[in-house]
């Protein structure tokens, strides 16, 4: 009984210890804006260090949020590569020239002396899986520095997966992540909370969302960060609410408004 009373006790303690120390590095402005003044974000990057062996602040800094998933940067995991002691330094093979350019990574197993290489990655593979057809890809502007990013990657994942811990780096994320069509929609004309069903059958939901949050005096940050806590949506932004979340908080629109439009400008 005594032993599991100590096991708890110690639990309790780590625990609060995390909570002031996510306190301080949320109180921070030298951390990216995704983790300032958010406890429970630098709660689980402490977490994540902790998994690592890595320093906190480092961990916080090379993690980007895109589209509500955390992703680690290419250099981060060429590092923790390199720093894992299982390695020799990650080198990249490179052949080809222009569109057929390849890369893998490789490097040493110090265990067993083997030469373990990565997975090749070519610009072949990069526009057949829509990486370099879409606007502004850094494929086409610096190729060299992404097929080493991205062999980088494949080879830390096949060999040291507990590394990545099933997380994408950012260039990854932002590569799969389809292009947002930025040209606005005409928004139909849609009065009341509560108009006729037959009225808002063509509209999408997060169009309808939108309309119903302005006409209730509800700014689109606050109902996403209400979203969020409801676990309705990952979305850090309105704009990133997916249609079927929309209708999901649309199903409970009458709860929304109760909760925020004493706090509503």
């Amino acid at each position: 009984m005594s032993e599991e009373l100590s096991i708890t006790t110690a639990e309790t303690a780590a625990f609060e210890l995390v909570q002031r120390q996510a306190k301080m590095l949320a109180s921070s402005t030298l951390i990216p804006k995704e983790f300032q003044g958010n406890m429970s974000n630098c709660a689980i990057g402490l977490n994540i260090a902790k998994r690592l062996g890595a320093d906190p602040f480092m961990v916080l800094q090379n993690i980007d949020v895109i589209h509500g998933r955390p992703s680690f940067r290419a250099t981060f995991l060429i590092a923790m590569v390199n720093a894992s002691g299982r390695f020799s330094p990650l080198k990249f093979k490179l052949g080809g020239e222009a569109v057929d350019r390849t890369c893998y990574a490789y490097a040493t197993d110090k265990a067993s002396g083997e030469t373990v290489e990565g997975p090749v990655v070519s610009m072949a593979m990069a526009k057949a899986e829509g990486w370099s057809t879409k606007s502004g890809s850094k494929w086409l502007s610096m190729p060299e520095v992404m097929l080493r990013y991205r062999s980088a990657a494949f080879f830390a994942r096949l060999y040291a997966p507990d590394i990545t811990l099933g997380m994408q780096t950012a260039e990854e994320v932002e590569d799969i992540a389809p292009e947002r069509n930025v040209t606005p929609a005409r928004v139909p004309e849609v009065k009341g909370l509560f108009a006729p069903v037959e009225t808002l059958q063509s509209v999408p939901a997060i169009v309808l969302l939108r309309i119903k949050l302005e006409e209730a005096g509800i700014r689109e940050d606050v109902a996403t960060e209400y979203l969020r806590s409801q676990a309705v949506t990952e979305a850090l932004i309105f704009d990133d609410i997916t249609d079927d979340e929309a209708a999901a908080a649309l199903t409970a629109f009458s709860h929304l408004v109760a909760a925020l439009a004493p706090v509503a400008p």
